[in-house]
């Protein structure tokens, strides 16, 4: 394999990798984001991601790359100068970075919703338990976490680039399932609220909330009905990763 060294700090390529993981307008200028990590370079690779650049460390063995991926070997403090995890694995990728729109009308029987979920761990996981239980798309509404943070990316553990994902206003959710005649449902508590153990979640979309504050106004009111997750009367709530695990599951099974 090919590849060119770099080992100045200043070059500015290393400058775009740090700003690549630092800024989601950066990212959106230049269409671009960074991933972290041997593992999911692997899953980008198997997934076929469109790949631009691999970045790796002295004594890493690369696996094969497509064609016009350039590969650019640096030293080990270069490479936790640019990394954004405090344990690096030896291996960077920047990848083509795509926000498409939510289709018109949703083919698919199950969908998840979250409403502000703003950690980017939180998020990840959410979208990596959604691919394991084949969701058939998550959307992104008031405020979460950018979908191409390296944290989101690398919490995906690969889903990123398999699970469909789009960032929407909430009028934009309501009008895409309403012309897919696909009910909403929130894990919320009000006066129509059923148990996760009554709901008929074979054709629907969930709505979860952040932890703070739960469901916001605007998406609560578009829910048909609220759910409520059994758990001991001892506890108020759930992470939000854990009360999505629990939704897809039901959802799925």
């Amino acid at each position: 394999m090919d590849a060119e060294t770099i080992a100045s700090r200043h070059n500015p390529f290393v400058t775009h990798l740090r700003k690549l993981a630092a800024s989601r307008a950066y990212r959106d200028e230049c269409g671009e984001y960074l991933g972290d990590g041997t593992k999911l370079l692997e899953e980008a690779l198997r997934s076929g991601a469109p790949l631009r650049a691999v970045v790796f460390s002295e004594g890493i063995e690369l696996p094969a790359l497509p064609e016009g991926v350039r590969a650019v070997r640096v030293s080990a403090e270069l490479m936790r100068s640019v990394s954004p995890s405090e344990t690096p694995q030896g291996a960077l990728f920047t990848a083509r970075l795509e926000r498409p729109a939510p289709p018109e009308r949703l083919s698919g029987t199950r969908y998840l919703v979250l409403d502000g979920v703003q950690d980017p761990g939180n998020v990840g996981t959410i979208l990596r338990t959604a691919d394991a239980f084949d969701c058939d798309g998550v959307f992104l509404v008031n405020g979460c976490a950018d979908l191409y943070n390296p944290k989101t990316v690398r919490a995906t553990m690969g889903a990123v680039f398999r699970q469909p994902v789009w960032t929407c206003a909430a009028e934009m959710l309501a009008a895409v399932l309403r012309a897919s005649d696909l009910p909403l449902f929130g894990t919320a508590l009000r006066g129509d609220t059923v148990s996760l153990r009554e709901a008929e979640l074979s054709r629907a979309a969930v709505a979860i909330g952040s932890e703070g504050r739960g469901l916001g106004a605007e998406v609560l009111a578009l829910c048909e009905r609220t759910l409520r997750i059994p758990m001991s009367e001892r506890c108020e709530s759930l992470n939000a990763a854990t009360a999505a695990a629990i939704v897809l599951w039901t959802m799925y099974r």
